[in-house]
């Protein structure tokens, strides 16, 4: 758990030091990105929390999402369909479960251990 608070410290201290702004041309590009990134982050802790983390199925998960996130993004620009919206509504329900079950693993973790 050090580990994740230490990487997490690094970033934060990287990004208010060097600033950095999104092209308008690419936020939709961003916004989809960054919600795979989220979701991949958050199913990784689940994982973790319930000891069932593998590295590969980690950043196979990660590069995965967002390519695909990136090429709806880009197929809806060139179709002029907002096919990025298919990426967000799935990527933020995944956000929500994830959410929900790190949640759950964190409240009902002390009374498992209790009846053991």
């Amino acid at each position: 758990m050090k580990l994740e608070i230490i990487g997490l410290a690094v970033g934060l201290a990287l990004g208010f030091a060097c600033p950095w702004t999104v092209p308008a041309n690419l936020s939709l590009y961003m916004a989809a990105g960054l919600l795979a990134a989220l979701d991949s982050a958050l199913g990784g802790a689940r994982a973790r929390l319930k000891g069932q983390f593998k590295l590969g199925i980690f950043l196979s998960g990660a590069i995965g999402n967002a390519a695909i996130a990136v090429f709806l993004t880009w197929l809806g620009e060139k179709m002029g369909i907002p096919l990025y919206l298919a990426a967000v509504v799935v990527f933020g329900t995944r956000l929500f479960q994830n959410f929900a079950e790190i949640r759950r693993e964190l409240l009902t973790a002390g009374p498992k251990r209790d009846r053991i």
